[in-house]
């Protein structure tokens, strides 16, 4: 085994999480290595991130750019162009980190720090083009960036369905449910109130990404102008080796599972992001955190 580059912690993924974690380990003179994969991120099509003070709207790549500024000032943290293809953990002894590239590194803690892939659906043109912008996974995140607008929100879930009513008042005064003809129980949500359309999505009309008509297989038309609709999640294929390979525990909604400290089941390797929590536990500010706590969990540890 090669151990001529060791470093204190190895994060694995550049967004918000790794990126806060490795800040937090540079100030803890920790010598750091993050591997970012040279694939389009996930939150590529974002036009700005939202609620992190002092980087409001700042895009995603602003982000990374001003976090390597600051990281370079240090000289601790190295960054890596690659995709993780292996990490194994050694007893009593850290963790070997292979890439795709055949790059070899040994590291005595390893922070997950991937995100997780959407999986968007088959067959609706328009789909991509609107992602991030008027198709929404997310209210919170970018609820107020489609403000004043009309508003869908699609699912085959009865209770998210039934929030469309009244959930999202704060954005818009008009929200419809848009659901699967085989949704059971939709003339209970009818008589909630709520105004539900049933059929399968096809095509969405927009302009340069910005929606506005929402075509169904029967060729009804939908005048509206901002989707809500979360994809299924899974996890990228590293945490699925490492679950397959090595017991990494996931819940039974194929989230990383960790503790308070942010550490997985395997002992030395920490979790932070997306991959640990489902779409309304996920964010910029909640990523930041919990790359912080994973951080500050590695230093004292190394203390007791």
């Amino acid at each position: 085994m090669d151990r001529t580059a060791q470093y204190d912690t190895v994060i694995i993924g550049g967004g918000p999480a790794g990126l806060t974690a490795a800040l937090t380990l540079t100030r803890y003179r920790h010598r750091t290595l993050v591997v970012e994969s040279p694939a389009s991120p996930r939150n590529a099509a974002s036009r700005g991130v939202h609620g992190l003070i002092g980087l409001e709207g700042a895009t995603p790549g602003e982000l990374r750019s001003r976090a390597w500024e600051e990281l370079d000032r240090y000289g601790l943290a190295t960054r890596l162009d690659a995709a993780v293809g292996e990490i194994t953990p050694l007893p009593g002894d850290g963790f070997t980190v292979r890439t795709d590239d055949g790059t070899s590194a040994w590291a005595r803690n390893v922070i997950l720090a991937t995100g997780v892939i959407d999986q968007h659906p088959d067959g609706v043109e328009g789909f991509a083009a609107c992602w991030g912008r008027t198709v929404i996974h997310c209210p919170f995140c970018i609820g107020e960036e489609n403000a004043d607008r009309t508003w869908a929100l699609v699912s085959d879930d009865p209770h998210h369905l039934g929030l469309a009513a009244t959930a999202f008042r704060a954005w818009t005064g008009d929200a419809i449910a848009i659901a699967p003809l085989s949704l059971p129980g939709a003339d209970g949500l009818r008589e909630q109130g709520g105004d539900l359309v049933q059929g399968q999505i096809v095509r969405l009309h927009h302009t340069d990404g910005d929606l506005h008509t929402v075509e169904l297989a029967d060729g009804t038309l939908l005048k509206r102008q901002t989707l809500l609709w979360p994809q299924p999640q899974r996890q990228v294929p590293l945490i699925e080796r490492l679950a397959k390979d090595h017991g990494l525990a996931l819940d039974d909604d194929g989230y990383v599972t960790v503790d308070d400290s942010r550490q997985t089941s395997i002992p030395g390797l920490y979790a932070a992001g997306d991959l640990t929590g489902r779409t309304w536990e996920q964010g910029v500010v909640p990523a930041v955190a919990a790359g912080a706590a994973a951080a500050d969990a590695i230093h004292f540890a190394h203390l007791a």
